[in-house]
């Protein structure tokens, strides 16, 4: 098992979150991502950097993500790739992404994506906050402690 990041638009803290526990559990974690990225010194962590383009590194982590990996992503369809290929996904506030949800989730973004497109302004997503990184940090931790081999 292993940890693919979708990290263009990962929030620094849940890196940093990702880097400590990676260490911790001594489990391979790779960032993904159309620019070059910062990563601690370690065997475990590495960056991959892919062509700019749009979802050119979802692709490549959908391509690459192998049945029991997780990936974090807020990216839905991605999410449901990755979920298609029996692995696992986690958005940054803590939501597990499961096969039950995962059709609802995309059903919501399309309506959105739809609400958008006929002129109606929906707003972005909520800033990342201390809950969040709370339920992203103890999701994770369960999911580790599940799935990862000690």
């Amino acid at each position: 098992m292993q940890i693919w990041v979708d990290a263009d638009a990962c929030p620094k803290v849940v890196k940093d979150i990702l880097f400590r526990a990676a260490q911790r559990v001594q489990v391979a974690l790779t960032l993904v991502a159309n620019q070059p990225l910062r990563t601690p010194p370690s065997p475990l962590i590495r960056s991959v950097q892919v062509p700019g383009g749009f979802d050119v590194a979802d692709a490549y982590i959908a391509e690459q993500v192998t049945p029991g990996d997780l990936v974090i992503t807020a990216d839905i369809p991605l999410a449901a790739q990755v979920i298609e290929r029996r692995a696992h996904a986690l958005n940054p506030r803590g939501e597990l992404y499961t096969e039950d949800n995962i059709r609802e989730r995309l059903s919501l973004r399309d309506f959105m994506d739809e609400l958008r497109g006929s002129g109606v302004q929906t707003g972005g997503p909520a800033v990342l906050n201390h809950g969040d990184r709370q339920a992203f940090a103890n999701q994770l931790d369960r999911f580790l402690a599940r799935h990862a081999k000690h």
